[in-house]
C-alpha cells in the first residue's frame, strides 16, 4: 500500500509540473510572439478596504423587516399561526397509526375481493335463452315515470276450478285447493276402473280433458 501511495503522489506531481510547464510565461511568450505582461497584483490598501466592507457592516434592522400583502403571501405563510397542531401523546399516536394500518389492510382486502368477483364473472359463460330475462326486466318508460323502487301490487286472482295461478292465491285459497286435490286423489285411488287398469284410466281422462279444452267447454 505504501508503494502504491508513493507512485500515485509521484504521478500527480509530474502532471502538475507538466501543466505548469505548459502555462509558463516563457512558453506563452514564444507561442504568441508578443511580450507577455502579467496582471497587476492587488495592492494592500485595496485588500484592506475590501475586507473592511464585509467585516462589520452597519445595517439598520428596520430596513430588513418587510411585511407582505395578503395577495403576495404563500399558502404556507398565510396558514401559519392560524391553526395550532394538537400535541398528541404516545398512546394516541400509536392508536392513530394502528387505525391507518387497519384501513390499509381493509382496502387491500376489498380490492382483492373485487378482483376475484370480476374474474369469476368473466369465467362464467352466459348460457341459455335471454328472453325470460328481458321480459323480467322493466322497460325504460316504466323507469322514467317514477315507478322505480315501487313493488307492483299483488293481484289476487279468484279461484275458479283450480285454474288460477298458485302463487297469486291467498292462503285460504291455497289451503282449500290442497284439500280438494287430496280428496280427488283418494277418489282416484279407490276407483275400481283405476285399480283394474291404471294406465287406461289415466289415458281416457287425459283425452277427455284435451277434448274439453279444444271445444272451449268448462272443465
Amino acid at each position: 500500500l505504501g508503494q502504491v501511495e508513493v507512485s500515485r503522489q509521484f504521478i500527480h506531481k509530474s502532471q502538475r509540473r507538466f501543466r505548469l510547464h505548459l502555462f509558463s510565461p516563457a512558453l506563452l511568450r514564444s507561442s504568441s510572439g508578443s511580450s507577455w505582461v502579467p496582471p497587476p497584483a492587488p495592492s494592500q490598501q485595496g485588500r484592506r478596504t475590501a475586507v473592511n466592507d464585509f467585516c462589520a457592516p452597519t445595517i439598520d434592522p428596520d430596513t430588513l423587516v418587510k411585511k407582505l400583502d395578503l395577495d403576495s403571501r404563500s399558502i404556507i405563510s398565510s396558514r401559519t399561526g392560524l391553526e395550532e397542531k394538537p400535541v398528541l401523546s404516545k398512546k394516541e399516536k400509536m392508536k392513530l397509526r394502528k387505525e391507518r394500518w387497519l384501513q390499509k389492510i381493509e382496502s387491500v382486502k376489498l380490492a382483492k375481493q373485487k378482483q376475484k368477483a370480476e374474474a369469476k364473472r368473466k369465467a362464467t359463460p352466459v348460457v341459455g335463452d335471454m328472453q325470460p330475462l328481458m321480459e323480467a326486466l322493466p322497460e325504460l318508460c316504466d323507469l322514467t315515470t317514477g315507478g322505480r323502487g315501487r313493488k307492483p301490487p299483488k293481484r289476487y286472482v279468484p279461484f275458479r276450478d283450480g285454474l288460477s295461478d298458485f302463487c297469486l292465491m291467498k292462503q285460504a285459497q291455497k289451503h282449500r285447493l290442497l284439500e280438494e286435490e287430496v280428496t280427488r286423489f283418494h277418489e282416484v285411488i279407490t276407483n275400481p276402473r283405476y285399480r283394474a287398469n291404471p294406465l287406461m284410466a289415466i289415458s281416457e281422462h287425459l283425452s277427455k280433458r284435451l277434448r274439453q279444452e279444444e271445444e272451449g267447454k268448462p272443465l
